[in-house]
């Protein structure tokens, strides 16, 4: 029984006897690891036989390969970089081209292990039905996209973006592709609809005009993401991103 479950009977009973009071509740993480194929159960295995099988021909397919394990970690990391290139890169299959990609740290739920990239993998790494979209933000807005992703450490921001963030996370300086934001200038941002809806203190992105939303499930940020690995294997490409000074916390 959940912890719900045994509060909606607990209260219940409260209600009906007066003689017990939920107090507290409690609850712990329980650790799920490979410690546990040392002495499997045979009668879960058993059960799990044929489900297993379903389950490994849909998450099984490989998309593509990555040369290292990658993970996402404030204020810049390599996955990051990398899903926020992406959002960039999709621009091409909507004669769009960004000139800046943002991917949120929350929507990031898992790393990418040195190897093979498979389709589970890819939906473990963004599991929401988050949809790519395109948004233009004038350069005054624009800055203050960037002043809200420093308030919060940092997010996925693509190449070309260089930010340079206090350790009391204030936004010190920016550059896109070298140059300084022009306050007057337009500039089309790749990114999730989660985001432009204003979500993860993002809110400046609710100022932006000319949105282009793809609704299709086929754009969910996932399947992009499986697009891209799959492009560049078809190239014989192994992915790779790394740190190269986006976001700098001034010391």
């Amino acid at each position: 029984m959940n912890i719900v479950a045994v509060a909606s009977v607990m209260l219940a009973t409260s209600c009906s006897t007066k003689h017990f009071v939920l107090t507290s509740v409690e609850g712990s993480r329980i650790l799920i690891d490979n410690r546990y194929d040392a002495q499997p159960d045979a009668e879960a295995t058993a059960f799990l036989a044929p489900y297993k099988h379903q389950v490994d021909s849909i998450m099984g397919p490989v998309v593509g390969e990555v040369d290292h394990y990658m993970v996402a970690n404030r204020p810049e990391s390599d996955l990051s970089n990398l899903l926020a290139d992406i959002m960039v890169w999709a621009g091409k299959n909507f004669n769009e081209r960004p000139d800046v990609g943002v991917y949120n740290m929350g929507g990031i739920r898992a790393g990418l292990s040195k190897g093979k990239v498979t389709y589970g993998d890819v939906l473990d790494l963004a599991p929401f039905e988050n949809k790519l979209c395109f948004i233009t933000l004038k350069g005054d807005v624009l800055k203050e996209l960037f002043t809200q992703i420093a308030s919060l450490g940092g997010e996925g921001v693509s190449h070309g973006v260089e930010m340079v963030i206090s350790k009391d996370r204030k936004l010190l300086s920016l550059k896109l592709n070298g140059s300084d934001i022009d306050d007057n200038k337009e500039y089309r941002v790749a990114t999730i609809d989660y985001l432009v809806q204003g979500n993860d203190g993002l809110k400046a992105f609710l100022k932006g005009t000319n949105l282009l939303s793809l609704p299709d499930k086929k754009y969910d940020s996932r399947f992009i993401i499986m697009d891209y690995f799959k492009e560049m294997t078809a190239q014989g490409k192994i992915v790779n991103a790394k740190v190269e000074g986006r976001i700098r916390v001034k010391e």
